[in-house]
């Protein structure tokens, strides 16, 4: 299956190759302020299949173990990329079809905002549990 997506103004475009991925909401607060939402959904690909189609993302070290892709025109966040992992993550809003990718849980519970309902049966992990 290929993905496709882009920025918000279209100068960075990107296609991934993916035959499974692991879709998550995340809550912590890194990427409540990065996102500058409540919650950011995201689909992990090995880095290995994500191609870029037009343009390049800016990327920008956020904390010791983590650099954040954007647009560097419009400032779209689009990526997660651990710098110590084979994987990107690739923000759910900015594929051309985000019903491609289902959240199949919720990380870094601990920082879930007590007004944001969702009701759902997905696993639930705190972020100190994963790293």
């Amino acid at each position: 299956m290929s993905w496709k997506g882009g920025c918000l103004c279209g100068a960075v475009r990107y296609e991934a190759r993916v035959s499974a991925s692991d879709n998550w909401y995340c809550h912590c607060r890194m990427c409540q302020k990065s996102s500058g939402s409540a919650v950011s959904t995201s689909a992990i690909v090995p880095k290995a299949r994500l191609h870029m189609i037009r343009g390049e993302p800016k990327f920008y070290q956020s904390s010791q173990f983590v650099e954040r892709g954007f647009c560097a025109d419009c400032g779209s966040p689009m990526f997660f990329r651990p710098t110590n992992e084979d994987w990107i993550s690739i923000l759910s809003g900015t594929l051309d079809d985000p019903e491609l990718a289902p959240p199949e849980g919720h990380y870094g519970v601990e920082s879930w905002v007590s007004w944001l309902r969702i009701e759902d049966d997905l696993k639930k992990e705190r972020t100190e549990a994963g790293g």
